[in-house]
């Protein structure tokens, strides 16, 4: 194994003004046939971002994080990684990447895996720092042929940031996780993100991008549909959710009021989704004097996704243009 200086994760520093993003990707397209998986996206992020990547199945999402990494080549449209091509940013160690489709090499140890992954790179992270945050240290001497898929995964996470890398790419990091694991893991990366590194993910966890990330961009029919941080996704929905408990009263009867846009009953509570909550909680209350455990909020990220990705939000605004 080649001799190296490992860089420590804390070496990392905060950008200098004027540096450049960390991935600049202008109007970016990618047709297969017919399809255009990939639109006219257009997207910037800055050293130090934490960013989420939305969007329902077939938006483009997986596409888009292969162009960004150079692993495909867009029709049209350019992608430079802190200043440069994707596949020089990769040789230079400033890009790590667990991507949904790969694997790992079989009949080797974990560590083995690792280490050799380590030796590629100019600036790795010592190897039990690795083992040690991609919580695979118990499992090391273990052949990577005889894990679950949630050790897989975690192996995966670990190869990833083995090179130390100032961005890291992440689609859909968390999938074979048990719930302990993916909290653990999320807890591992607010500690990298703290230091100053670039990350981007891909999820389709509404409440990671909601808790982790600084940011949200979200995609739709290849296109870009909303970007910015969560509490500016969420003010795009209007209309607020009552829920209360309420038993014996048919779902018809409560859609039924003023303001109710749909009405769900589950057990003896109840959820009322409105366009105008005061007028609908007026009419509750009068129509209802046994209702209890009322709670009121506004519209969350998995109401504004539902709403910015609805594919029928292309066609009311065609509508609307005609009109």
């Amino acid at each position: 194994m080649a001799a190296t200086t490992p860089r420590t994760s804390g070496a990392t520093t905060p950008p200098t003004p004027g540096a450049a993003p960390a991935l600049q990707a202008v109007d970016l397209h990618r047709a297969y046939g017919p399809v255009r998986a990939v639109d006219g996206v257009s997207v910037t992020i800055a050293a130090g971002e934490v960013v989420a990547l939305l969007g329902p199945n077939g938006a483009g999402k997986s596409t888009t994080v292969d162009m960004l990494l150079g692993l495909a080549r867009p029709d049209s449209g350019s992608v430079r990684v802190f200043g440069h091509d994707p596949a020089e940013a990769c040789r230079r160690g400033l890009v790590g990447a667990t991507l949904q489709a790969g694997g790992v090499i079989d009949m080797v140890t974990v560590r083995e895996l690792v280490d050799g992954l380590r030796s590629l790179s100019p600036h790795p992270l010592p190897l039990e720092e690795v083992l040690h945050m991609a919580q695979v240290a118990d499992i090391a001497d273990r052949r990577t042929d005889k894990l679950s898929g949630g050790q897989t995964q975690r192996v995966r996470f670990a190869m990833s940031i083995a090179g130390n890398p100032d961005l890291l790419v992440l689609d859909e990091p968390t999938v074979a996780m048990d719930v302990a694991t993916r909290a653990q893991f999320w807890s591992t990366m607010r500690a990298w993100a703290a230091q100053g590194r670039t990350v981007l993910f891909a999820t389709h966890y509404l409440e990671e991008a909601d808790d982790f990330a600084d940011r949200v961009v979200m995609m739709a029919r290849g296109k870009v549909v909303a970007d910015g941080a969560t509490t500016e996704i969420r003010a795009q929905v209007t209309g607020r959710t009552i829920t209360a408990t309420l038993p014996g009263v048919a779902e018809a009867e409560l859609a039924a009021l003023p303001g109710v846009v749909t009405a769900e009953r589950h057990g003896e509570a109840v959820v009322l989704r409105c366009a105008d909550s005061d007028t609908t909680l007026r009419a509750l209350l009068e129509a209802h004097a046994t209702v209890r455990d009322i709670e009121i909020k506004g519209a969350g990220l998995e109401e504004a996704f539902l709403a910015l990705t609805d594919d029928r939000a292309d066609h009311r605004a065609d509508e609307e243009a005609a009109a």
